[in-house]
């Protein structure tokens, strides 16, 4: 009798459950498998060492043993639909067939050389998501040596030439899946990703995984050296939010509710680099170098990864894209030297890709928004920063309008003001005149004769409206009461006003503007305008000048490459980014000139509000130009972009 038969009795009496015989019997029947393989693996690697020798000598002067080599061991890919996948083994299959020369001969398919087996190299699986518990699967080495049976399987496959031995391999795809899910589930791995091991068919053309391993369905252990790319654009609120449910979860941290699923991939695809030398080279939307829910990804790309090329590519690429695009190549791990950068929107040669001298040095700004500056624009900045002072260290005040919190309430038009004035002429102390945001334009404001009941919670030394003082008043806001009650934006009452400790910089001479707009929409107001929440206001020293400096175009160009925006291409214009514009401090004597061209556009914009001011704004852009010592070809790119 033999050993193993004597250790397989002793195990049936100390396992009477079978559990370890078991065991035993698959392991006995896969070594006999294996062993016929090997047989097999002996003759198609001699044959297969003769043929790769052909190979290279038929084709000497052509690519197609170049290209067999890297489709075999340096390219793979995953989408997750099944068509693309298709169509990608297809393009494959075309390159490797125009680089082969028929003969003569009907017997050897007139020399044409059978394509590879393109199934495990492409497929058809959801990338962002993968297998939970993925590193309890290395635990055992019965799970290694199934692995490893499984990827070499399925490189038999990939040679396989006959109906036939395709077959042989594929069934023996499915034991070896089997097994290894059967041995995953006695490791006590989750049953659900164990099933979804045993039930992938790599050989299933009309199938996609709803998970994605690069080891399991690659053999692929230390990171891919290039990971290229182009990820779909679909916003996760879409559908109302079923997209982003489905990540939300997952282990992304960029993930943001309000982003787009591209997002992910980006930081996916940073995981699938190899360690320090990894290159990801991606195409999607730029929506995300600037937009407030790409601040986790921008963050995230500029910890993780060094940026060697930024390429902005506007609409006109693709014929049908509807977004701009941009192209961002970044290595692994952290580098000392600065990218490169360019905007071929900004480029009158509109030459792909662009000449070297018109890329401009790139550094990303963490989760600031991103640029790709020209070499002009470049000296743009660095001139703006050399010279100016940012605005939040000039002497000023920034602050937000005024939070009614149910302005239906508090806001009221000129009949109704005349309705309570006449009826009690102490009620016109409480009204103040106020804008709305659409009513705020370049250098003048347009009131829409709208009043603010200002029923304040007191500032400073002044204490906070009793509303039984103005019955009137209170009899309008009692018709509004349901509504006032519940607000978060109430005072000491239901019918004041919150907390204000600016309140009587409304009365000063200031600035007001808005937050999205294409260019600088600043109003000069010292007439005691109030504005709504959405718009801000600045008051200090130096109003005039400031409203010459924030509409100029130099303004809008600083803004348009440093501050965030909509995600459609709108600038927000909030105060932090406001602050940050360098500004050229000059005496009160320099400032005249600009003072009297901004006291011009006003005078001509209150006579008339459509009247045109462009020689005025003109000449204040040419004086701000000049103050920043700018050359023709800076202003050139500042005016062009």
């Amino acid at each position: 009798m033999g050993v193993l038969h004597k250790l397989t009795l002793a195990l049936r009496r100390l396992d009477p459950d079978n559990r370890r015989w078991e065991a035993l019997q698959r392991e006995k029947a896969e070594r006999r498998a294996t062993a016929a393989f090997q047989t097999d693996d002996r003759i198609a690697r001699n044959e297969g060492l003769a043929e790769i020798s052909d190979t290279f000598e038929r084709y000497r002067d052509s690519d197609f043993g170049r290209k067999l080599y890297l489709i075999q061991n340096s390219i793979f890919g995953v989408d997750i639909q099944p068509v693309a996948s298709q169509i990608a083994k297809l393009r494959f299959f075309i390159s490797l067939a125009i680089e082969q020369e028929p003969t003569a001969d009907a017997a050897t398919n007139y020399g044409i050389k059978p394509l590879p087996n393109l199934e495990t190299r492409f497929v058809a699986a959801n990338m962002l998501l993968g297998l939970h518990h993925r590193e309890d699967m290395l635990t055992s080495p019965r799970v290694r040596d199934l692995q490893r049976a499984l990827q070499e399987n399925r490189e038999r496959h990939f040679h396989a030439t006959t109906r036939m031995t395709k077959r042989k391999y594929r069934a023996q795809d499915e034991k070896l899946r089997t097994a290894l899910a059967t041995e995953l589930e006695h490791l006590r791995f989750p049953a659900d990703a164990a099933r979804k091991i045993a039930i992938w068919d790599p050989y299933d053309q009309n199938a996609s995984a709803d998970w994605f391993d690069a080891e399991y369905m690659f053999g692929i252990t230390t990171g891919f050296a290039v990971v290229l790319g182009n990820p779909p654009y679909v916003q996760l609120q879409k559908n109302g939010g079923a997209l982003g449910r489905v990540y939300k979860d997952a282990g992304f941290a960029t993930f943001a509710r309000t982003g787009d699923v591209y997002q992910l991939f980006y930081e996916q695809g940073c995981r699938l680099l190899t360690p320090d030398t990894g290159v990801l080279a991606y195409i999607t939307s730029n929506s995300w170098l600037k937009a407030e829910y790409g601040k986790a990804t921008r963050r995230y790309v500029a910890d993780k990864l060094s940026v060697l090329r930024l390429l902005e590519m506007g609409k006109d690429v693709f014929e049908n894209a509807i977004v701009d695009t941009s192209v961002l190549i970044a290595c692994n791990g952290k580098r000392d030297e600065a990218g490169k950068a360019v905007d071929m929107d900004r480029l009158v040669a509109k030459d792909f890709p662009p000449a070297e001298p018109l890329w401009g040095p790139f550094v990303p700004q963490g989760e600031r928004p991103w640029s790709a500056l020209s070499a002009p624009e470049r000296a743009v900045m660095d001139k703006m920063k050399a010279v100016g002072t940012p605005l939040k260290e000039w002497d000023v005040s920034i602050n937000s309008g005024i939070k009614t919190g149910h302005n239906e309430a508090f806001f009221i038009n000129e009949s109704t003001k005349q309705t309570l004035v006449s009826a009690n002429p102490n009620s016109g102390g409480l009204l103040k005149p106020v804008l709305r945001g659409r009513d705020i334009q370049r250098y003048q404001a347009h009131w829409a004769d709208l009043w603010l009941i200002d029923v304040h919670n007191g500032y400073g030394d002044v204490p906070a409206i009793n509303i039984n003082d103005y019955p009137v008043v209170k009899a309008h806001l009692e018709t509004f009461y349901p509504q006032l009650e519940k607000r978060q934006d109430k005072g000491q009452t239901p019918y004041n006003l919150r907390n204000c400790a600016y309140h009587d910089d409304f009365a000063k001479e200031k600035l007001i503007w808005i937050d999205l707009t294409d260019q600088g929409c600043f109003a000069y107001d010292d007439g005691g305008m109030f504005c709504v929440n959405t718009a801000f206001i600045l008051s200090g020293k130096a109003i005039k000048y400031l409203c010459a400096l924030l509409n100029s175009k130099l303004s809008t160009w600083y803004m348009n490459n440093t501050a965030l925006n909509s995600g459609m291409g709108v600038t927000r214009w909030i105060p932090i980014a406001v602050e940050r514009i360098p500004i050229r401090q000059i005496t009160a004597a320099q400032q005249r000139p600009f003072i009297r061209l901004v006291d011009r556009i006003l005078h001509a914009k209150t006579a008339d509000p459509t009247a045109d001011t462009r020689t005025e704004e003109a000449e204040i852009d040419r004086r701000i130009y000049a103050l920043y010592g700018l050359t023709p070809a800076e202003v050139a790119a500042v005016e062009g972009g």
